[in-house]
């Protein structure tokens, strides 16, 4: 199986511990079939963002009925679903029902890495009473990805009453002057509340892989300090 516009990242998890993604917008059928046909020939897991519908339905049917699809994100999976192990700790708030697209694609990344999520939905600063009234359980996460498009206030406000780490995610979603989301995206850049990460306009898999490194990390450290701890418990065993 040869494709000479095509080279496929098998051993990305190895370096990042993130599987190959694949960018769907603009790929021929013939492309998205030989990197479908590729990542089941080795048995490896692959996903795929913004494959639309009539995108999706481009492709052959053999190749169409091996793929995990959600048309709502214009997602795809590839290969074994991944169990969660662990309760989620992330936690996925949609300003209105119009960002829904960018933030289940932001689930459907993080499920395909294994990591099971808690969304809260329709939150946005227009009906601030939806938020208040949910805003301690959403405090509860380690990371909180916040998803809006408009004047996108909802990271701000949220910022503002939580200690979690926070991603923001700008969306298209707006009348005119919205200008297909820079208002949004520049708006949280100029948020005036402290520490708020910011992804690119509608990047719902960029925001996702964004949370993925920081609770890794987390995870990371509490191995780190688990063997440290157990390193100590044998040397002071020794020395008595």
């Amino acid at each position: 199986m040869t494709n000479d516009e095509v080279e496929l990242d098998f051993r990305r998890a190895e370096r990042t511990g993130l599987d190959e993604a694949v960018y769907g917008a603009g790929k021929s059928p013939e492309q998205l079939a030989f990197i479908v046909e590729a990542a089941l020939e080795r048995g490896a897991r692959l996903l795929i963002t913004r494959l639309p519908i009539p995108q999706f339905e481009t492709l052959p049917e053999s190749i169409r009925s091996c793929l995990d699809y959600c048309p709502v994100s214009s997602t795809a999976r590839v290969g074994r679903i991944l169990p969660f192990v662990k309760a989620p700790r992330i936690a996925l708030l949609a300003a209105g029902s119009s960002d829904i697209p960018v933030t289940r694609e932001a689930e459907r990344t993080l499920h395909h890495y294994g990591d099971d999520t808690a969304l809260f939905a329709d939150v946005g600063v227009a009906g601030l009473w939806r938020l208040m009234t949910r805003i301690e359980a959403i405090g509860a996460f380690p990371v909180v990805i916040a998803i809006a498009g408009m004047d996108a206030a909802l990271p701000t406000v949220v910022a503002g009453l939580i200690k979690s780490a926070l991603i923001a995610v700008p969306t298209s979603v707006g009348y005119g002057v919205a200008q297909g989301g820079r208002v949004a995206l520049e708006a949280i850049l100029a948020s005036c509340s402290p520490g708020i990460s910011v992804v690119n306009i509608d990047n719902g898999f960029g925001a996702a892989c964004a949370a993925l490194r920081i609770v890794h990390t987390l995870d990371a450290a509490v191995l780190a300090s688990s063997a440290s701890h157990g390193l100590s418990l044998t040397s002071q065993e020794n020395r008595s």
